[in-house]
């Protein structure tokens, strides 16, 4: 319906014409609405395309996992080793046990070279091997983060000295339980998360290969 006077349409909310000013206070709330109505759904569209990147880079890139098990011939790595004159510890271990990890580092730090082995358990516990070649004390030191030894053991006919820290809990990482022996000029250091069972298996069979 019109306005017989003016011709303009009758608003039936107003019950007369729009004024100028209402018409265009009504077209902006319109077009301010459709604006932020479409903000809105592109943030939307944002947000699911930004998840769909990260579901995909979560499904498709290898990720790190500190539990997944590598397995490291450790003692062919050091049947291979350049290290001249020096007998570099690859104990036998009973069956059940695995490394996944074996390298050799020249001059550390703290001027001693370093044969490294990591040992998981039967049980998936850790034990990683450390052979200070030359070792100083201020390598073992700090191989053992400055703690004080608590005692010491003998096993395979050697002398251990012994680091316990299982009742520091997680606090102490994977120096939960330490053995350092001496075998001549090197310095063999055990440490990790496992068992006593275990420490002395691993313990023994370094001592029967180095003391032979």
């Amino acid at each position: 319906m019109s306005d017989p006077d003016t011709g303009r349409p009758i608003v039936a909310e107003l019950g007369r014409p729009e004024t100028a000013e209402e018409t265009w206070l009504r077209k902006d709330t319109a077009r301010r609405s459709r604006k932020e109505h479409q903000t809105a759904f592109n943030l939307v569209l944002a947000l699911i395309a930004s998840l769909g990147i990260v579901l995909f880079l979560v499904a498709v890139v290898a990720r790190p996992d500190s539990t997944v098990d590598r397995n490291v011939d450790y003692r062919q790595v050091a049947d291979q080793a350049d290290v001249p004159g020096v007998p570099l510890a690859a104990p036998v271990l009973p069956k059940g046990y695995s490394s996944n990890r074996a390298d050799y580092t020249d001059k550390t730090a703290d001027g001693v070279d370093v044969w490294t082995v990591g040992f998981l358990t039967p049980d998936k516990q850790y034990i990683g091997m450390q052979q200070g070649i030359g070792a100083n004390p201020t390598w073992v030191a700090n191989q053992l983060d400055q703690h004080r030894a608590t005692g010491t053991r003998s096993i395979g006919g050697t002398k251990w000295t012994v680091y316990d820290r299982r009742d520091e809990g997680q606090d102490a990482g994977n120096q939960l339980y330490s053995l350092v022996g001496t075998f001549g000029t090197d310095t063999i250091v055990l440490a990790g998360t496992a068992d006593d069972a275990s420490f002395r298996a691993v313990a023994g069979a370094v001592a029967k290969q180095l003391s032979s």
